[in-house]
């Protein structure tokens, strides 16, 4: 073809050595400005910390073998494989397409700035807006395929009656078209790891795929209705996830999404705070599951012996005591070893001599005159007393535990603790903690909050350690609000809310967007130094714009190149399906709203900040200033 030129081994390499100095110092600073993007989530700690570490380093320890590989690999391929005759990229058929659409757009722009930069300016506003509407969780709920359903009876239920329910509960429950199996479990083993009460339930509800469910039921409305055929009175339904469930129990000993924990010194004012705090719950929108833990509503058997009537019967107060402990309390009498395992031997009387009060105080006790019944010589009755006894940071703790569905959980916290601040009166001492998932929230944000600036700051003095030049260092960097606009609108699209996950996503778009802004820099800057060396440094307006039409059209294709890569990585991501999408989806949906938005920020509003700095320093001195090269 007559546009292309057969180029000999000596002028191609210094084609390709003169292009690799020129982008080798621009690829490392795009590639640490990436990097140093990610410091936030470096910073994370707990379980946020543990869940995108690996994500960073991965993407970190890849960009850096790329810029490796960019400065060394490639240009040593170019020398093997860039052979015979070069077509010029102006026969490029794609990069043609693209720049016809381009180059008009990028005209009108130019002559109309102060247009093009209010709109900008309003979209960025209306990002913030919507920005504001969003709600906020800690992170996004990870479907695990598995409930686990942990109702809690009242705290005098017997053993019983817990089996009882838990019999209920399964038959219904394995009824339903999309439960595959169900496993529960009542009372309390013997391990301090595992302290929940005997009135609790544990069921574990494995489910079907979700191609062999109903049509269009979800995994919140299973639960909705599984909730409401139920109701059993007396008990609280909690619903939860088997592996969230025990990671929320380990790092904040809570077993609900939200719990609020009530210290103080005294376990009445403790129960009564607690009960009081759950009538104020009621009614907030997105509240489920509602559970104040009863501090004193046990039941205890208290047998007081008569120490005045005993010695009339020949008996001591041991001998009242070892008749209790053998007939209801259970009297060790050997061990039975099995293996390693070593186990009590105890006796008592029979489930039905003991059954009730009437039957316990006609327990015998044994006299030198004769059998006597046990309440002849102790005074037997049934008291309320502490259900279970907690403690925290050396103070009593109550809880009132709930979960949040049907609603964000930002949104839920906030107008509760505003409801409480309102109408909830603290004696003196006592003080509340909003804890669970709330808690883990707060610690990721405070994190981001404090280290997300410092990154900012960071990476703008490295632009301007790039270009030399204050005013393309804030250029550049201005693709980040750019980029905002884009990733709030298809975060608010997709109804997602606020989330560590989203966050994520942010930081990985803003190294990107920044990356983008650099490459247009460079070949604007290249556009500068061709037309002085060209045309003189005292050029008029309309030459101005020809040379920076000429850097942002003509280099179109590596731009649209680094925008359509991440795109088409990324985009599937939304129509996908399966465990772990709950959480890639929150990463993916601001970098590809970003994306669009920071590209056609850097294709459009970037050439004409770059062009009123220039006219800037024609109206000033006279001439284009070209930076000098640091050494």
């Amino acid at each position: 073809m007559k546009d292309t030129r057969q180029y000999s081994n000596k002028e191609r390499m210094a084609i390709i050595e003169r292009a690799a100095k020129q982008v080798g110092k621009p690829v490392v600073n795009a590639v640490l400005i990436i990097i140093i993007a990610f410091l936030p989530v470096f910073m994370l700690t707990g379980q946020e910390g543990k869940l995108f570490h690996p994500l960073v380093w991965t993407k970190t320890l890849v960009m850096a073998a790329s810029m490796i590989l960019a400065i060394t690999l490639v240009p040593a391929l170019m020398v093997l494989f860039m052979r015979g005759k070069m077509r010029p990229e102006s026969q490029n058929p794609v990069s043609n397409f693209f720049v016809r659409l381009y180059e008009p757009v990028l005209r009108w722009c130019l002559e109309w700035k102060k247009t093009v930069l209010t709109i900008t300016i309003l979209a960025l506003a209306f990002s913030v807006f919507l920005l504001t509407r969003l709600g906020s969780e800690f992170m996004p709920p990870l479907n695990e395929g598995t409930i686990l359903f942990m109702p809690v009876a009242l705290p005098d239920a017997s053993y019983a009656e817990m089996k009882r329910i838990l019999q209920i509960q399964d038959k219904i429950i394995s009824a339903m078209p999309e439960v595959e199996n169900v496993l529960g479990k009542a009372g309390r083993i013997n391990s301090a790891t595992d302290a929940s009460p005997v009135n609790m339930i544990e069921t574990i509800i494995l489910l079907k795929p979700k191609k062999d469910w109903p049509e269009g039921i979800t995994q919140d409305d299973l639960i909705n209705e599984l909730n409401q055929k139920l109701k059993i009175p007396g008990v609280t339904n909690g619903w939860t996830q088997p592996i969230i469930n025990r990671i929320n129990m380990l790092n904040t000993g809570i077993r609900t999404d939200v719990g609020v924990k009530i210290f103080g010194q005294n376990l009445d004012t403790l129960n009564q705070l607690a009960q009081n705090i759950a009538a104020e719950l009621k009614g907030i929108g997105g509240v489920k599951d509602l559970y104040p833990e009863p501090l004193t509503a046990g039941k205890y058997l208290n047998i007081r012996i008569k120490k005045n009537t005993i010695g009339r019967y020949g008996l001591t107060a041991d001998d009242v005591n070892m008749i209790i402990e053998s007939s209801l309390g259970g009297m060790v009498i050997g061990t039975t070893i099995e293996g390693r395992e070593r186990y009590s031997i105890n006796i008592r009387l029979a489930q039905d001599f003991r059954n009730n009060l009437d039957d316990i105080k006609r327990t015998l006790v044994q006299t030198p005159n004769g059998p006597v019944p046990l309440s002849d010589v102790a005074d037997i009755s049934i008291e309320d007393g502490p259900d279970m006894i907690n403690s925290e940071n050396a103070m009593l703790r109550g809880t009132v535990l709930f979960d949040v569905r049907g609603r964000d959980l930002g949104g839920t916290v906030n107008a509760a603790m505003k409801r409480i601040s309102k109408t909830l009166a603290l004696p003196k001492g006592y003080y509340i903690e909003w804890s669970g998932q709330w808690e883990n929230e707060i610690h990721a944000t405070n994190t981001l909050k404090k280290i997300i600036p410092i990154v900012i700051l960071i990476i703008l003095f490295i632009l301007y350690f790039n270009f030399n030049d204050w005013r393309d260092a804030v250029n550049t960097i201005l693709s980040l609000p750019s980029a905002l606009i884009g990733g709030v609108l298809m975060v608010y699209l997709w109804k997602e809310n606020l989330s560590v996950a989203v966050a994520v996503g942010f930081i990985d778009l803003f190294g990107v967007a920044v990356e983008t802004g650099v490459v247009m820099m460079i070949y604007l800057e290249e556009a500068m130094q061709r037309m002085v060396k060209e045309k003189g440094a005292a050029v008029d307006v309309k030459i101005l714009r020809f040379y920076i039409m000429e850097g942002a059209v003509r280099r179109l294709r590596p731009k649209l190149m680094t925008v359509f890569v991440i795109l088409l990585g990324l985009v599937p991501v939304l129509w996908s399906h399966g465990t772990g999408i709950e959480l890639m989806r929150p990463i993916a949906l601001p970098v590809i709203g970003g994306m669009v938005t920071s590209a056609i920020s850097i294709l459009l509003v970037m050439p004409i900040l770059y062009e009123l700095f220039k006219e800037r320093d024609l109206r000033k001195y006279g001439e284009i200033r070209l930076k000098t090269k640091r050494q």
